[in-house]
């Protein structure tokens, strides 16, 4: 059995992934205002670290249990912590060429990149809508809407794919 070096995913507060995505935009957005592409650097890095070791380690949503409980707020349904961790992953990937951007001197691009995250941060804090997250999905989803697509009816068409906690061998 091979040894794994990242814990077992757990299952996390939506909420505070809304939470952090509000603060982690807004960190963002006043790197933009500021001119600090350094700042944004280092939410990037962040959500990196998050996406490789777990959401417990995204400091913008370090806050959240003690807000939930200032106010507070009954539980919710929790949800797994894959699909975030893999949004983040993609959030740090685009600051992460924002920053390449800044380095070899093309500013708007940096920002492009950064503002796309920006965006896509804000869409989830205010709606829950994690654009991201749900492109995690799509591996399971493609193959079912390609054959449909395609009107094939064959064994392939009929596969079943499980949910995103199943192994393919499950």
């Amino acid at each position: 059995m091979p040894i794994s070096l990242t814990p077992p995913a757990r299952a996390i507060d939506p909420r505070g992934q809304r939470f952090g995505a509000a603060v982690s935009a807004v960190v963002l957005a006043i790197a933009f205002l500021l001119g600090l592409p350094w700042l944004a650097a280092l939410v990037g890095l962040n959500l990196a670290v998050s996406a490789a070791f777990g959401t417990r380690l995204f400091l913008p949503g370090r806050a959240w249990p003690f807000v939930r409980r200032s106010l507070r707020l009954g539980p919710v349904e929790p949800e797994h912590e894959y699909p975030p961790r893999f949004a983040q992953a993609l959030g740090a990937t685009f600051i992460g060429l924002g920053a390449v951007a800044f380095l070899a001197g093309f500013a708007p691009v940096g920002w492009l990149l950064v503002g796309t995250v920006v965006a896509l941060q804000t869409l989830l804090a205010a709606t829950g809508i994690c654009v991201w997250c749900r492109l995690y999905f799509l591996r399971w989803w493609v193959p079912a809407a390609f054959a449909r697509l395609i009107g094939r009816t064959d064994r392939v068409a009929r596969l079943s794919f499980g949910g995103p906690l199943q192994s393919p061998d499950a």
